[in-house]
């Protein structure tokens, strides 16, 4: 399978194509804005997250003769067919950096090329930059009930969603976890890859202890024991601590042991009472078994003497949220602003290309961006979007630009990232958002607005089109 193919889209965008062919407007200049109405998860925020693959698929994306002939099957013409053989992505994106937090209705990435090639490219966009924001948003909450010393495995890659469940591995450690079980994702990201032992191996094995004998004599510097198999206090602990004692009679040291069903907070209290009585305080205790946020909020409150959390299906499926509901809207073709017309005003766009300025307080803390018109100055007020009665002073010198070029003529110009680096910015970017916006149960509304222009100009588009 190509994942570079430009079939890799839906049906309708390549009839619009050859319409657009048909009729001479092609090569129209467009500009399209990619946005969220709503955060997931009850969450006050979305961590962005998939930029870098998108940058990377839109540089070789390509109808190879296969898929031409595909396409031929289909009824699709002759001469659109022979003009898509040199189909590639010419334009520019315009993006905030992967592993920002951003916030509903914001324009968040803007491409600016030909119609055929906007529509082209719609469906992969809102497929990777939907998924792995979902994910990253996710892994963050995790993150920040968990706390900052806790360690976060991901392992979800046997319940996940196909391939998915690669880009799921890379969005949860950009979102904070520390490792993944998924050694495919280990090796294309650079995302360090940890895992222990299964039932299977323990049952293969005539008892328990010659089970874990076995694999830490394979394993000695890193050896972690599943110790539920039989019987977790009566078997499973006694047996992990006489290959502690083996272990650290060869100078080594038994890294873990891993929980994995019943009462885990109970388990972890006396797993800890016993490994303590045995004098190895410095063995750590995992746990997993369909952790999420809310089950890890709940053993916390516990104090369960959990150190390592497995969290595999309830993450990389994006439980209880299945999809970001991300959009991506016209907003300028051939030099003139659009905008879509509905009832709900918060179903209409902002037409026009469009700056996003972010504003911080005295402390360097985010609290509020504003959209306005291109080439508009940070303006030093905003309306609400959607209730114009509303509006907020803003200080415009505490303000930056945060939509940044980085695709121009269909090459990027910004250097590749790696899922480290984005993920030590995105820890420092969820830092600057205060509290009350990060807090698990109801956060509060991060302001997002719309300048006077931009204000003017949408209700002007509106009027003419009513």
């Amino acid at each position: 399978m190509d994942f570079n193919s430009a079939l890799y889209t839906d049906l309708y965008q390549i009839t619009m194509a050859q319409s657009y062919f048909n009729h001479g407007k092609h090569n129209k200049k467009a500009t399209f804005d990619y946005f969220f109405r709503k955060n997931p998860f009850n969450s006050g925020y979305v961590l962005f997250c998939g930029l870098e693959q998108l940058l990377d698929w839109l540089e070789e994306v390509h109808f190879s003769e296969e898929d031409l002939y595909y396409l031929k099957q289909q009824g699709f013409q002759n001469d659109f067919l022979e003009y898509l053989k040199g189909f590639s992505f010419n334009g520019s994106i315009l993006s905030v950096e992967e592993g920002q937090v951003v916030f509903p209705f914001a324009p968040i990435l803007t491409v600016e090329a030909s119609i055929v090639e906007c529509q082209i490219i719609e469906t992969f966009l809102l497929n990777i930059l939907n998924f792995q924001s979902l994910i990253a948003t996710k892994a963050s909450r995790v993150r920040y009930i968990a706390g900052d010393h806790a360690i976060l495995a991901e392992f979800g890659l046997r319940r996940s969603q196909g391939y998915a469940g690669i880009l799921a591995s890379r969005a949860s450690f950009i979102g904070g976890f520390n490792s993944t079980s998924n050694v495919l994702a280990g090796k294309s990201f650079e995302v360090p890859i940890g895992g222990t032992m299964s039932h299977a191996f323990i049952q293969s094995y005539d008892n328990e202890l010659s089970a874990f004998m076995a694999y830490a004599e394979t394993f000695p510097d890193n050896c972690t024991l599943l110790v539920d198999t039989y019987n977790t206090l009566k078997s499973g602990l006694p047996n992990a601590i006489k290959v502690a004692k083996a272990l650290s009679e060869n100078g080594q040291q038994l890294a873990a042991i891993r929980l994995d069903s019943g009462d885990l907070a109970y388990l972890s209290k006396q797993a800890r009472k016993m490994l303590d009585a045995a004098g190895y305080p410095e063995v750590k205790i995992a746990a997993s078994n369909q952790l999420d946020e809310h089950v890890i909020r709940s053993l916390k409150e516990q104090e369960a003497e959990i150190d390592i959390f497995g969290v595999g299906t309830n993450l990389v499926v994006g439980r209880e949220n299945g999809a970001l509901d991300g959009v991506y809207k016209l907003c300028s073709f051939d030099g003139d602003p659009r905008i879509k017309i509905s009832e709900n005003l918060k179903k209409m766009n902002f037409p026009g290309s469009k700056e996003l300025y972010r504003y911080s307080n005295n402390h360097g803390q985010i609290i509020a961006d504003a959209i306005s018109t291109k080439g508009e100055p940070a303006p030093p007020s905003m309306a609400h979007p959607f209730e114009p009665h509303k509006t907020m002073a803003l200080d415009s010198d505490n303000s930056q630009s945060i939509l940044k070029m980085a695709m121009t003529n269909g090459k990027r110009i910004t250097q590749r990232t790696s899922a480290k680096e984005i993920a030590n910015q995105a820890s420092k970017n969820l830092k600057l958002l205060p509290n009350e916006h990060r807090r698990f149960d109801n956060p509060h509304v991060y302001k997002v607005g719309i300048s006077k222009t931009l204000e003017q100009l949408r209700d002007q588009l509106k009027n003419e089109r009513k």
